[in-house]
């Protein structure tokens, strides 16, 4: 019996000290020193982490759009948010976790461990977001290195359908120092997961719709060494809404306006001083469109064509303007003529009718003296029937005078009428013909403009 119990004891004792021993190596630090990873031993971080220099590194890379923070047509500059994340493997590292009460991945700084010297080739700015200060490293060797940046990138825009345009700007990463059969660049995710993931976790687009995130690897030879790059594509559309509401429709608001001003009265200058009114306000849209488009493109943007062809269309609107008012004040400068000779014959025909008044008068007073007179010598024989009859052809005369009169009134009427008719054969119906035509062609350009450029701007 006592050497039972001793046996039972030892036993005890034995599975007690493994107990104790298994929870104390239970700790990541027990890791690390297991693998002898300090910060101290450059084994980790100077070279490339493989146990045979043949070998090369497989580095997996796969990148996440979170944002579309910017995208500047004038500077051509591209500014995404993006989540990035690199793996690759340590040859150097691994361990057993059932030795290590199941612990199969471990987070080490930075700067512990060596990484790839993978960048971004059109990236134009430094970037100055915070970095994710640890690594993962799992028991295989495998590392994980997540990090989140903002990449200010230039990017190749065509901006020829603008504000309706689709823009596809390139991310392109590749190591800076080794070469294809040293560093293989490979994708973690193909094109469809990465929009799809893009799509799930897109935080803000702002001006632009994202589309689709396409990846593409591509390798070139310089100085007889071949070099891997990875290429991300991102596809967006811009809305425009905004900038129909701001531009497009002001510029067709504007055009209305002209269009309308052809049923203001030409004599007048308000039609004149509204079409200059109307040009000024295109060409501050035209200054604004300068500040908002590239300087330089491939293409004439179709908007430019838009706002200039609609400038030109409503500068030859006012100087047709121009014209028709200069005939226009050359007819009425003519009426005008011919209204003061009227009035000047007007005048010469009451001094005429007043003399001849005057002469009638003094003519029947002489003669109704002289009748008096040989009365009085014929012994005053029937004095009262003489001065009636003298009254009564004095009072027909006058009537004759006023109906004479009268036609020759009609007669200037006729006349002024029958000269205005000439005159505006020569001016003022040359003016009407020009503004009825230039209506006619105003009205079928526009309409044939516009369904062209809205054509082009949809296909």
């Amino acid at each position: 019996m006592g050497v039972d119990m001793m046996h039972v004891a030892f036993l005890l004792l034995i599975v007690f000290t493994d107990g104790a021993s298994s929870k104390t190596v239970c700790s990541y630090q027990d890791v690390l020193d297991h693998l002898n990873l300090t910060t101290d031993n450059s084994v980790f971080k100077l070279t490339r982490p493989v146990l045979d220099y043949t070998h090369p590194t497989m580095v997996e890379l796969d990148i996440i759009l979170y944002a579309i923070l910017a995208v500047i047509e004038k500077t051509q500059t591209f500014i995404p948010f993006i989540w990035a994340t690199m793996i690759w493997n340590n040859e150097r590292i691994s361990w057993d976790p059932a030795q290590f009460c199941g612990i199969t991945q471990i987070s080490v700084p930075r700067d512990m461990l060596w990484k790839p010297d993978l960048f971004i080739y059109e990236m134009i700015q430094k970037d100055d977001s915070p970095l994710n200060p640890y690594m993962y490293v799992s028991h295989d060797g495998m590392v994980i290195s997540e990090e989140d940046m903002k990449v200010v990138s230039t990017c190749k825009m065509d901006v020829h359908k603008f504000p309706f345009d689709t823009q596809r700007c390139n991310i392109t990463i590749g190591s800076a120092i080794h070469y294809a059969d040293e560093m293989r660049v490979l994708p973690f995710s193909n094109s469809s997961r990465a929009t799809q993931f893009s799509r799930e976790v897109m935080k803000t687009q702002g001006e632009w719709e994202f589309l689709q995130l396409s990846i593409a690897s591509y390798n070139f030879t310089f100085n007889n060494r071949q070099w891997e790059q990875l290429i991300y594509t991102f596809t967006m559309r811009r809305r425009p809404l905004l900038h129909v509401i701001n531009f497009l429709l002001p510029i067709l608001f504007f055009l209305s306006l002209d269009l309308a001003s052809f049923f203001i009265a030409d004599h007048r200058g308000e039609k004149l001083g509204f079409k200059v009114t109307v040009l000024l306000a295109i060409s501050v849209l035209l200054l604004i469109l300068n500040d908002i488009l590239p300087s330089m493109s491939n293409k004439t943007p179709l908007i430019a064509t838009y706002c200039i062809v609609i400038f030109a269309l409503m500068l030859l609107s006012l100087l047709e303007t121009i014209l028709v008012t200069y005939l226009m004040e050359k007819d009425s400068a003519s009426l005008e003529k011919l209204r003061l000779r009227g009035d000047w014959e007007d005048r010469q025909e009451k001094v005429k009718i007043d003399n001849y008044n005057t002469e009638e008068k003094r003519q029947t007073c002489c003669s109704c003296i002289c009748k008096v007179s040989d009365g009085e010598k014929q012994h005053e024989m029937l004095p009262v029937a003489e001065e009636v009859n003298n009254s009564i052809q004095s009072g027909e005369s006058h009537v004759l005078l006023l109906i004479l009169a009268e036609l020759k009134e009609l007669q200037k009427t006729l006349n002024l009428h029958l000269g205005c008719r000439e005159e505006r054969g020569q001016s003022g119906h040359w003016a009407a013909r020009i503004n009825r035509v230039f209506f006619i062609f105003y009205v079928t350009t526009v309409s044939l403009f516009l369904s062209l450029i809205f054509t082009e701007w949809n296909t």
